[in-house]
């Protein structure tokens, strides 16, 4: 009898939590750079592309009245920066990376009570994988910069904070604007400056499984 009671209680808090849980696909257009290494960045535009799901920390009622969500969330940014150094003898220098990155935000509605408007914001930290590199340079911008920029080794792993402002717009579409920092070096063997990435983007979640209780 203890067993089953077990079982029949897990089924309820499982069941409970699938229908409070809500989850979809993440999109965003960016305009992204490196800072404090090469001359004259004029940064790159990308797109990222991702899931999440959100997870009610209050009490979610039939009417969908949590104002305060957990929300992780995976995705694939397309990242890095453009360089203008003497374009008419180096051309355009190109320094673009793909990351696999992870953030874990608190998500915030504006509310009067359990009344929850379609304002929100979000925070949280930020954690980065380089999966793909692709440098195009001039060979004889490395010749004469790699010493001054010491951008010859890039760090594969990152980590920063994003945060950002989004509005509700239907019951599966909402749109948001997001910036992130990071904190860690794009470059280590730069020993001049803090060489993070950055971005500023504009975006739109899409839930999959968008209900009312």
């Amino acid at each position: 009898m203890k067993k089953i009671s077990t079982v029949l209680a897990l089924f309820v808090a499982v069941t409970l939590s699938a229908q409070s849980l809500k989850y979809g696909i993440t999109g965003n257009i960016h305009r992204g750079s490196i800072v404090g290494v090469h001359d004259r960045s004029i940064g790159k535009y990308g797109g990222g592309l991702g899931v999440f799901a959100e997870i009610p920390l209050v009490e979610n009622d039939v009417f969908d009245s949590a104002w305060l969500y957990l929300v992780p969330q995976i995705e694939y940014s397309m990242q890095g920066e453009n360089a203008e150094v003497k374009k008419d003898i180096y051309g355009l220098q190109k320094f673009h990376h793909d990351y696999l990155a992870m953030q874990v935000y608190l998500k915030w509605f504006f509310h009067k009570g359990n009344m929850k408007r379609d304002l929100f914001l979000f925070a949280g930290p930020r954690i980065e994988y380089l999966v793909r590199e692709d440098r195009k340079v001039d060979p004889a911008y490395d010749l004469t910069h790699y010493k001054v920029n010491l951008d010859d080794e890039i760090e594969k792993f990152g980590y920063g904070v994003s945060f950002g402002a989004g509005l509700k717009i239907t019951q599966q579409w909402s749109a948001f604007l997001r910036y992130d920092r990071g904190f860690s070096k794009v470059y280590p063997n730069n020993d001049r400056n803090n060489t993070y990435n950055r971005l500023i983007a504009l975006g739109v979640n899409y839930y999959l499984n968008e209900n009312w209780w």
